[in-house]
């Protein structure tokens, strides 16, 4: 008996670790930045720090970002929460666009919230960004969620879960982000 016990603690000891590392990903200082948007404006990480920062990494030959912005899904979360002291940025950190065609898509697409150019590629290895779209939300300095915007990969479901508008809704009562962590696609 003792050794089944045993075994399990050593077996579940992997799985404990991997949650742990996981909230510790995304509770981790947020990386600072200072990037232009499409504009010419620059905008600064500190900028926000009184706000809850919804990141968006986009890119518009990116079919994901395509579909998402077909749909409105960014657009929407941006407006539902810009009264609510969310505030809603993208970044392209693409070497395959630059700000003429960005500008192109979002007046295409109707994005209204700034989207920031990182040429570089700087501030999305900074930040771990590895997919179009990579969603993260940064409260007080802190990533308190980062991955998909929802469960709907293929676009195919009738009632996807949206994970950026379940963490902001628990941000804004106050709680902490249940699912803080998930991959993203793209």
């Amino acid at each position: 008996m003792r050794r089944l016990l045993a075994l399990a603690i050593v077996l579940a000891l992997p799985i404990v670790a991997l949650q742990a590392n996981d909230e510790k990903a995304t509770q981790k200082d947020a990386p600072s930045f200072e990037l232009k948007d499409l504009a010419g404006k620059t905008h600064k990480s500190s900028d926000f720090k009184d706000k809850i920062l919804v990141i968006e990494w986009t890119e518009p030959g990116c079919p994901y970002i395509k579909r998402h912005a077909d749909a409105g899904t960014m657009k929407s979360i941006a407006k539902d929460y810009a009264k609510k002291d969310v505030v809603f940025i993208g970044i392209c950190t693409s070497s395959l666009t630059d700000t003429k065609s960005m500008a192109a898509f979002a007046k295409e697409k109707g994005i209204q919230y700034p989207i920031l150019m990182d040429e570089t590629g700087d501030v999305g290895r900074a930040f771990g960004a590895t997919n179009t779209p990579h969603m993260f939300i940064v409260k007080a300095g802190k990533i308190v969620y980062k991955g998909a915007i929802d469960d709907n990969k293929r676009g195919t479901k009738e009632k996807p879960v949206n994970f950026v508008r379940a963490a902001l809704d628990e941000l804004v009562a106050g709680k902490a982000v249940t699912n803080s962590s998930n991959k993203p696609y793209g």
